[in-house]
């Protein structure tokens, strides 16, 4: 197997508050190589941005905290990086999509300098004129209409997605080894949203390793190679694309499965998960989705011990992070019945 490009060991952050302390993200670990996409799923708040924020040098510290782990890109702990190593890599080696594009852009400089800003940044003998030319190639790449005279314009004169092109268009301008794409699809048009897709395929085709973070689980099953769902900032599953649509084996990847509304499929009703997502301030004992999990039937186990994510198929592609990960294949089944979808079909 190929060596990973990035590779998250045992991540834990934290934040202090006046109310407490965030586990935001609770022993966390993934990899990604060469040419793969990792989806990261989960709801808000879960902890998804921030493991990525992480990977980059970028959660502020305080109030932030790294409490445990290792950070591993091509073989070296970025927890260990100078700033001046970490300012070297970022939008070069690796890059990011960030969520909010119109916050994340400088409203005092052009769509044009901020892409060649970032191209001269980490290549000082590239020229002005050179790099203005290249930011309109990126920015046609991505589907910017009229981007020769585009390219002067100010984020204000654009729309959300046409900001989320242009940070598309940046994060490749280095093309880096890695990319870390936190909603790219936002705000987009299905005809955009093809093209954005269309570009990170590419970037695939051209071996750059991609973490994908999206609610999105069309994009993930057009898209992603393997997927992990993160729960309370927590892991919760992880396994092949194919193996997570057709045969979850969390409960709450089952609930974020049975959600979905389907166009093509006799639906009697959707099946919401019920209840809320913890706080991280005080996140439940023992297993941190039993108060909503319908598979944990009284059983006191589910309240006092935290499961561990251990493997579930005899290849070792697939884990779950439940006691009873066994029973899920008849959950699958009393849940497809119910709901008029046969869930063990994956994603239609």
């Amino acid at each position: 197997m190929t060596d990973p490009v990035l590779a998250v060991r045992d991540l834990s952050v934290e934040f202090h508050t006046p109310d407490g302390v965030v586990h935001a993200v609770d022993h966390v670990s993934y990899e990604v190589g060469p040419g793969e996409t990792l989806a990261v799923v989960g709801e808000s708040g879960c902890g998804k941005t921030v493991t990525s924020l992480a990977v980059l040098g970028l959660v502020p510290q305080p109030p932030g905290r790294i409490v445990s782990g290792e950070i591993l890109f091509q073989g070296d702990d970025l927890l260990r990086a100078s700033p001046r190593e970490l300012r070297r890599l970022r939008g070069a080696e690796i890059s990011m999509i960030f969520q909010d594009p119109q916050s994340s852009l400088n409203p005092v400089f052009t769509i044009g300098q901020q892409i060649s800003g970032v191209l001269r940044a980490h290549n000082r003998r590239l020229s002005a004129k050179a790099a203005l030319a290249r930011a309109v190639e990126l920015l046609t790449g991505v589907g910017v209409p009229d981007a020769r005279e585009r390219v002067g314009d100010y984020p204000h004169q654009w729309s959300g997605g046409m900001c989320q092109r242009a940070m598309i268009a940046m994060a490749m301008a280095n093309q880096p080894k890695v990319i870390i794409a936190d909603e790219p699809t936002t705000a987009l048009d299905v005809t955009i949203q093809a093209q954005v897709l269309e570009v990170l395929r590419a970037a695939q085709r051209e071996k750059t390793a991609t973490v994908l973070i999206t609610h999105d689980l069309g994009v993930v099953a057009e898209m992603a190679d393997q997927v992990a769902v993160m729960y309370a900032g927590r892991i919760v599953e992880t396994g092949g694309v194919h193996a997570i649509f057709h045969a979850p084996r969390h409960p709450y990847t089952l609930g974020l499965m049975a959600s979905l509304p389907r166009l093509h499929s006799d639906l009697r009703r959707l099946e919401p998960i019920q209840g809320q997502p913890p706080s991280l301030l005080r996140v439940p004992p023992g297993c941190p989705f039993h108060p909503r999990c319908r598979l944990r039937r009284g059983r006191d186990r589910c309240v006092t011990d935290v499961p561990r994510l251990l493997e579930v198929d005899v290849d070792g592609h697939q884990a779950s992070a439940c006691h009873f990960w066994s029973e899920m294949p008849g959950e699958v089944a009393t849940v497809s019945e119910r709901i008029g979808v046969d869930l063990g079909a994956g994603l239609r």
